[in-house]
């Protein structure tokens, strides 16, 4: 990891994902400039397959990934949080995150942005956006920000490639989903919730236990986390019972 003599410093944030993990050895190859690679932990909230891949990365390119934490939990946030202004003033935590409210992802830029500010004073940071995805970089006015992976004119498909070609798997994650950062995302779409039900019973039985504890929806179209376990309990059935290809399309599950 080569480092720079002078006050700017070059940051890689680092999500741990397939994009920003090809940014990674992408600069890495190039040998450019790195001074730090910080990546948020979103602790339990983070799929355990997750934090094998970091640590993976860090032993393979020997580079220390720093590891942030928000002051306060996520799951304070969800569950303990006295909410003190607006329409839910008084409600006791916020509940599970929404298209309106993602009080996560606030937490998760302000752990970032406040570490940035107590220990650098001019930074740059790569960012990884891949190829088809300019128009987040074009959205994004920070003129500070470096894009390896749109420079490279490297795809999503193409930083997943190049990932396994160096043997990060994230164990399957991406098998299965489109995004591989919180688990109990209820942005997630519901073939990938199917998935997190069908494939991994332990996560799922962890979020119907988040749900007791919250009378907030689950879901946007008013949902909760045992209304989806009734779903898919019930496409099991149905599975079970007439175990034809037209089951498995009605449910909307690929038959293996």
């Amino acid at each position: 990891m080569r480092s720079v003599e002078n006050d700017l410093k070059h940051i890689v944030s680092f999500s741990g994902g397939k994009d920003s993990t090809a940014m990674l050895l992408l600069l890495l190859e190039q040998n450019k400039p790195i001074d730090e690679v910080v990546f948020f932990d979103a602790g339990s909230w983070d799929f355990p397959e997750m934090r094998h891949h970091i640590d993976k990365v860090e032993k393979y390119t020997g580079v220390k990934i720093t590891r942030l934490q928000a002051q306060k939990s996520f799951d304070y946030w969800m569950f303990e949080h006295l909410v003190e202004n607006g329409k839910n003033k008084g409600r006791v935590g916020y509940g599970f995150p929404g298209v309106k409210l993602r009080w996560c992802t606030r937490e998760k830029i302000r752990t970032i942005n406040n570490y940035m500010s107590n220990n650098y004073k001019t930074i740059s940071t790569y960012i990884g956006y891949a190829f088809d995805e300019q128009w987040r970089a074009n959205k994004n006015k920070d003129k500070s920000n470096i894009y390896p992976l749109i420079e490279s004119e490297i795809s999503e498909n193409q930083a997943l490639a190049m990932c396994y070609n160096y043997g990060f798997t994230w164990d399957g994650l991406y098998e299965h989903f489109r995004r591989v950062s919180c688990w109990c995302c209820p942005l997630q779409q519901i073939s990938e919730l199917r998935k997190l039900y069908n494939l991994y019973p332990d996560l799922w039985k962890k979020l119907e236990d988040m749900q007791k504890r919250t009378n907030s929806y689950f879901r946007m179209d008013g949902k909760r986390v045992e209304d989806l376990t009734k779903r898919f309990e019930a496409e099991k059935l149905q599975i079970s019972l007439f175990n034809n290809d037209e089951a498995y399309t009605q449910c909307g599950i690929m038959k293996t």
